[in-house]
């Protein structure tokens, strides 16, 4: 007989029913016939089963809003298998299933006429385009241009603007960045160091502000023109940013040696090892409210169609009131083959961090806020086990081969069982499924109104 089904993994769940999915036994011992199903309502005598022949299966017909117990295992022509763990999977509370579609409709619409607005204003650029070669005035044509920009493009909403479509980078950073005097600046002491030089924590005194303690990241010594450029992207990208969840830039010393760009400080560093250092120390309410920082922070982002790529809680500063803010933008992108940096693996032409990363941007580099969305999933995965390594020692091959074959990881120690289908939710592999942003940040704020949700545990836990 085939040995158990390691363990089953919730891919989504309705009112009325639960996707499940699961991996094959490690020892089949033979041909696999089918599977067998079983659950009940948690607290409840009675069960049903049912068959399936693949490695996932529908559950339906169930109570909404109730906890059920599922188990699986295998068979062979040697006969049934060990059930795996039981595992305890909630319905949702909504039975309309045209719900959600309402919910949206106001999205679709809202997203329908922003579409409409950027074609009109494409052709208009474009009319003015055509105007301005044939009467070669170039005054005429940044005038019209200007008009129609303020005509088509409201006040308030605000896109990313991706500094390496600037022929010249140092513009797109005297654009978004302001340059501070060196004279303003004072170097304390060294604090950690970055892929392209020291990070540092200093002083900044602006004349008629206050002083106040900041970052500074410094450009090494012997830098190329690209590393530069680089380098000084990041502050172009942070330039444009104003959240409370999403680091500060103060600003950049461009005219210096060595070059300087100088942010907010953030005292208790970065996400994971702060997590470490003080494992078990905080309520998972406060654990939460790290979350929904870090989800807000990504709901601006993702409003402002910037992907960030490689979100994970290494990239997330904490300050001494326990704010979470998203930083190091764009990193991933500027690391070359060079880099020994074993977190990032080489991929057409780029350094992903495969354990935080979605399956469909390692095989085909599609990054889009749906791909952020998987790698949020991860950061709850992180942030509740207090720091823990993603796939712990498993290889990064191991990990996509994994991926690929529906496995997720399953809920740490103590885990609520609602953050835990959260992040199910994030690593689900049809990307357009994946929960938006503006949905999770949604629910973790419903979940901190309700604390008595975050009390009923999964039954088991990663180790």
């Amino acid at each position: 007989a085939p040995s158990a089904v390691p363990t089953v993994h919730l891919m989504r769940s309705t009112a009325d029913t639960l996707s499940l999915s699961w991996l094959p036994p490690e020892k089949p011992n033979g041909v696999i016939l089918d599977y067998e199903i079983k659950y009940y309502e948690r607290g409840q005598a009675m069960s049903h089963t049912v068959t399936s022949q693949h490695s996932s299966a529908k559950v339906e017909g169930l109570r909404a809003a109730t906890p059920y117990v599922v188990q699986v295992r295998a068979r062979t022509v040697a006969g049934y298998g060990r059930y795996s763990n039981p595992m305890d999977f909630s319905t949702s509370l909504h039975s309309d299933p045209q719900k959600s579609v309402q919910d949206q409709l106001p999205l679709i619409i809202g997203s329908a006429s922003a579409g409409l607005v950027v074609i009109v204003a494409l052709v208009v650029i474009a009319v003015v385009c055509l105007k301005k070669q044939r009467s070669g005035s170039e005054m005429e044509y940044t005038e019209k241009l200007q008009q129609y920009s303020k005509l088509c493009f409201s006040p308030g909403v605000k896109v990313y603007i991706d500094p390496f479509t600037y022929e010249d980078p140092n513009e797109a950073v005297h654009e978004f960045a302001k340059e501070i005097d060196i004279s303003c600046v004072k170097i304390e002491e060294v604090i950690g160091a970055g892929e392209f030089g020291e990070v540092c924590r200093g002083r900044l005194k602006q004349p008629g502000r206050r002083e106040v303690v900041v970052a500074i990241k410094t450009l090494k010594a012997g830098y190329t023109e690209r590393q530069r450029r680089d380098f000084l992207a990041e502050a172009s990208i942070m330039g444009q940013f104003d959240h409370p969840n999403v680091i500060r830039l103060e600003g950049v010393l461009t005219r210096s040696c060595p070059v300087l760009i100088i942010t907010e400080f953030m005292e208790n560093g970065a996400l994971d090892s702060f997590l470490r250092l003080n494992d078990g120390r905080f309520t998972m309410t406060q654990l939460v409210g790290m979350l929904r920082g870090i989800a807000a922070g990504m709901k601006y982002l993702s409003d402002m169609n910037y992907v960030h790529r490689d979100l994970a809680a290494r990239n997330i500063l904490v300050n001494s009131n326990l704010v979470c803010k998203v930083s190091d933008f764009g990193l991933s992108r500027f690391l070359d083959d060079t880099s020994s940096d074993p977190t990032y693996t080489s991929s057409l032409g780029g350094k992903i961090p495969i354990r935080w990363t979605a399956p469909e941007a390692i095989a085909f580099r599609k990054f889009t806020s749906a791909s952020d969305v998987w790698s949020y999933g991860i950061v709850m995965w992180e942030v509740v086990s207090y720091g823990e390594r993603p796939y712990w020692d498993m290889s990064n091959q191991d990990v996509m081969t994994a991926v690929e074959q529906d496995y997720r990881l399953p809920p740490p120690m103590d885990c609520p069982m609602v953050l835990h289908q959260l992040m199910l939710e994030c690593w689900v592999k049809e990307r357009n499924l994946r929960p938006k942003f503006c949905r999770i940040v949604s629910t973790l704020d419903k979940l901190l109104r309700n604390a008595a949700s975050l009390k009923v545990v999964t039954s088991t836990y990663s180790g």
